[in-house]
């Protein structure tokens, strides 16, 4: 069984970015979805920058953190959170 740095790896250079295209791009889309979403809400205001690809990679790794609260060993979590981590790495370049 390879590591979850390997398996992170393989996921994020492999079948996610052939299905969802280049992450950065993919990030962007969400975060201007998600800030649409926000600012219909009353949530994020005017004056504010709004959302960034990085916003989106930073939230799902707090996301899969809680789930980890609720389940430690869910390998998967720990997978999601390394390629969430590599891609953060991969858009700032």
């Amino acid at each position: 069984m390879s590591s979850i740095l390997e398996e992170a790896q393989e996921i994020i250079y492999g079948d996610r970015e052939q299905t969802y295209g280049a992450p950065g791009k993919n990030l962007e889309n969400i975060a201007n979805l998600w800030e649409m979403y926000l600012r219909g809400k009353g949530i994020i205001h005017e004056d504010c920058d709004g959302l960034f690809a990085q916003d989106v990679a930073l939230m799902m790794v707090l996301m899969k953190t809680a789930r980890l609260i609720n389940t430690p060993d869910h390998r998967d979590s720990l997978v999601d959170i390394c390629g969430y981590a590599a891609l953060i790495e991969r858009i700032q370049k």
